[in-house]
C-alpha cells in the first residue's frame, strides 16, 4: 500500500523529511479494524513527533492521527463495526498513523462518522473535539445537557481549532454565557456565527 513516512528526523525543507513509500498492507486481528483511509488532517502533534522521534534503524515512521474512512476488515474480537461502515477517529500515538491507504485502529477508539459530514470534514474534527470535550466536561466539570447555567466561560483564542469546537459545545450543551477572544474582523464574525455571546479583542487590555 502507498504511505508517507520518514526514517530520519529532518527539517521539513529537506527532501527526505517525508517520503512516498510502499508498505505491506496490514491484516485486522483481535480488536482491530482495518480502515481504508479516505481523508486525514494535519495537527501540531504531527510535526512535533516528526521533529523529536527517530524510528529504529531501517524502519519507517508513518504519521497521522485524525482520519476518516471505511472499514475494510475486522478482527476476530470486534463486534461494534462491520466492513463498509464509515468511521472517524484520532488514532494512537504508539501505532502507525493514518498517512497511508490503510490503517489498523482499535475499534474501541473509533466512532461512526456522521452522515452530515464529508470525509474531509470528519477528518478535521477528532483531536480538536476530544480536547475540547475533555476540557469542558472532564476537567472543568461543567454540567452537560442543560439549557441554562449561570456561569460564564472565557475562551482565549476562541477562533482557533480547539476554541471553535469549545464555543460550539458550550453553546449547544452547557447553557453558559460564552466570552470569546479574537482580534481579526473575520475571526470576530466567525465566533459570532458559532454562537459566542460576546467577543473581545485579546490584543487590547481585557480590563
Amino acid at each position: 500500500m502507498k504511505a508517507i513516512g520518514y526514517q530520519q528526523s529532518l527539517p521539513v525543507e529537506d527532501g527526505n523529511a517525508l517520503q512516498d513509500i510502499e508498505l505491506e498492507r496490514p491484516k485486522a486481528q483481535g480488536h482491530d479494524l482495518l480502515v481504508e483511509v479516505k481523508a486525514v488532517s494535519v495537527n501540531p502533534v504531527d510535526y512535533k513527533i516528526r521533529r523529536r522521534m527517530t524510528p529504529e534503524n531501517g524502519q519507517w515512521k508513518v504519521l497521522g492521527w485524525d482520519a476518516a474512512g471505511i472499514v475494510s476488515e475486522v478482527g476476530d474480537k470486534t463486534g461494534i463495526f462491520k466492513p463498509g461502515d464509515k468511521v472517524w477517529y484520532a488514532g494512537d500515538l504508539t501505532r502507525p498513523g493514518s498517512n497511508a491507504e490503510y490503517q489498523l485502529v482499535e475499534e474501541r477508539i473509533v466512532g461512526n462518522m456522521p452522515e452530515s459530514l464529508s470525509f474531509a470534514e470528519a477528518a478535521a474534527l477528532p483531536l480538536t473535539s476530544i480536547t475540547a470535550w475533555e476540557m469542558i466536561f472532564d476537567r472543568l466539570r461543567i454540567p452537560a445537557m442543560v439549557k441554562e447555567n449561570p456561569n460564564t466561560v472565557l475562551v482565549i483564542g476562541a477562533a482557533g481549532g480547539v476554541g471553535s469546537i469549545l464555543v460550539q459545545l458550550l453553546r449547544g450543551l452547557a447553557g453558559v454565557t460564552i466570552i470569546g477572544t479574537a482580534s481579526r474582523p473575520e475571526s470576530v464574525n466567525w465566533l459570532n456565527d458559532l454562537g459566542a455571546h460576546h467577543v473581545i479583542n485579546h490584543r487590547q487590555p481585557l480590563s
